[in-house]
């Protein structure tokens, strides 16, 4: 089981607004804060988001470089990803792989995929058995 993962951001607060929305949304609750930092826990996973130092900054995150490339959250139902999407879109959050969404992830992978600030890809997929 995974106990917490931890991910440098570029902009904290902005970083704060999205996942604190998002997160909240998937039944996550704010666990931890400080001056550096803000983390969301669910049952005894939780993830962690701090702040990254100004001397690490040049260099912006991509997603294939090596490292995370993306995190994929389970959603309860296909209703709440397409629930999601809708409030993604309101956001002004850009929906990845448009032309193929729902189904981005093949034909039985229903899905939504879109990025946080610092471009981090995200997931939201719905259990396979509906």
């Amino acid at each position: 089981m995974l106990h917490h993962l931890e991910i440098y951001v570029s902009n904290l607060k902005k970083s704060t607004e999205f996942w604190g929305w998002f997160l909240t949304e998937l039944g996550y609750e704010q666990y931890q804060k400080w001056d550096a930092g803000i983390s969301w826990k669910f049952a005894d996973t939780y993830l962690v988001f701090v702040q990254a130092e100004e001397r690490f900054l040049d260099i912006p995150y991509h997603r294939c470089r090596v490292g995370l490339n993306h995190l994929a959250f389970q959603a309860v139902s296909r209703e709440q990803v397409d629930d999601i999407t809708e409030k993604l879109k309101l956001k002004g959050v850009k929906i990845l792989y448009l032309d193929k969404h729902p189904y981005a992830g093949g034909p039985q992978h229903y899905a939504v995929y879109f990025e946080d600030p610092d471009r981090i890809k995200i997931e939201l997929v719905s259990p396979t058995k509906f």
